[in-house]
């Protein structure tokens, strides 16, 4: 009988090593294929981007408190994050759809709505896609195109011993922001008669709902005459993001806690729910931040920057990843962001 191995025995990670390792690519064309935020191809003066994400009902979202339309911008923002982590800008998205029969025209409607609203603001372009019926659920399969320069794109492979670690915006908020939502779904379900009270989480539930990629950020960068030599998106938790790059890169780190960049509202509902809120930026997902390293002869022209935090440097491989506390302990980083196969119990 054959063996069988159930996925939650490897997890997402361990899944995607499994399952391409022994891929190989045929065209000399393909110049970064599996293992990045995004495929790099050779298309002659530039290089194209390509990536593509999958949203399912009941898995990556709840449609009882995710506003459609907010579902719609999160599907492209989230596309467009993979591409800035390449240093790259979008170019064109294609949307797949996978639709059950309780939705109607005017919500599939209300779903594109904010896909273009999306569109608008990262300026891409919504070229195709494919629509389908689904058993149960919604599911939402977006694909992105973009370009950056030879010279300019940003590997996961690149960071050197001694590059400086940066992380963009503040950490953790997604997750707590989730949280509350779905305490807040409880307590209606407990009580269809209670309203869901979001006025004092304004900033971690947009975290959740309506995350914003980067862009910004990849200008910014780019004006400054900055280019971050290895790049990844914050999608699965900073811990998470830290141990790919210390893998393609073969180097460990050190990471201080009293540099992470965390919000007062994240801090304040983290405590409010008995969280560490350490634990809710290390380990918390989809805030779609950039963690990236520079040289530090670039860090003169980033120090200023009120949205860039320095939070630590790259060290020899053998050093591992460690957290530097308030008090100078170091403590091991150990991955345990959000796991798609996990099984809750």
């Amino acid at each position: 009988m054959d063996k069988r191995t159930e996925i939650t025995e490897l997890g997402e990670f361990g899944l995607i090593d499994k399952i391409t390792k022994n891929i190989t690519n045929k065209n000399n064309t393909t110049k970064i294929g599996v293992g990045d935020d995004a495929a790099v191809i050779d298309v002659g003066k530039d290089y194209l981007l390509l990536s593509t994400d999958m949203l399912i009902e009941g898995v990556h979202f709840d449609l009882s408190y995710m506003p459609i339309q907010h579902l719609g911008y999160k599907s492209i923002s989230i596309n467009v994050s993979d591409i800035a982590a390449m240093n790259g800008s979008p170019e064109q998205v294609v949307v797949s759809l996978g639709l059950s029969n309780r939705f109607s025209v005017e919500a599939v409607e209300k779903l594109y709505e904010g896909m273009k609203f999306a569109c608008n603001d990262f300026n891409v372009d919504l070229v195709g896609g494919d629509t389908t019926s689904s058993p149960a659920g919604l599911i939402i399969s977006v694909s992105i195109t973009g370009r950056v320069e030879k010279d300019k794109v940003a590997l996961r492979s690149k960071v050197e011993k001694g590059d400086i670690i940066c992380a963009t915006g503040d950490l953790g908020g997604a997750y707590i922001g989730l949280q509350v939502l779905e305490r807040e779904k409880q307590v209606f379900l407990a009580n269809p008669d209670m309203q869901p009270d979001l006025k004092k989480y304004p900033y971690i539930a947009g975290r959740q709902l309506k995350p914003e990629a980067r862009m910004d950020i990849i200008h910014e960068l780019a004006e400054l005459n900055v280019r971050p030599k290895a790049m990844i998106d914050i999608s699965d938790g900073l811990a998470s993001e830290l141990y790919h790059l210390s893998k393609q890169s073969d180097v460990g780190f050190f990471i201080y806690e009293d540099k992470l960049p965390i919000d007062k509202q994240t801090y304040d509902t983290a405590v409010e729910f008995n969280i560490d809120p350490i634990t809710c930026v290390m380990n918390g997902g989809e805030d779609y931040e950039l963690l990236f390293s520079i040289s530090q002869e670039d860090f003169e022209k980033l120090k200023n920057h009120p949205d860039i935090h320095f939070i630590g440097y790259a060290a020899e491989k053998e050093k591992g990843i460690n957290l530097v506390t308030k008090n100078q302990n170091v403590v091991p980083i150990k991955a345990q962001g959000w796991d798609h196969f996990k099984v809750e119990g």
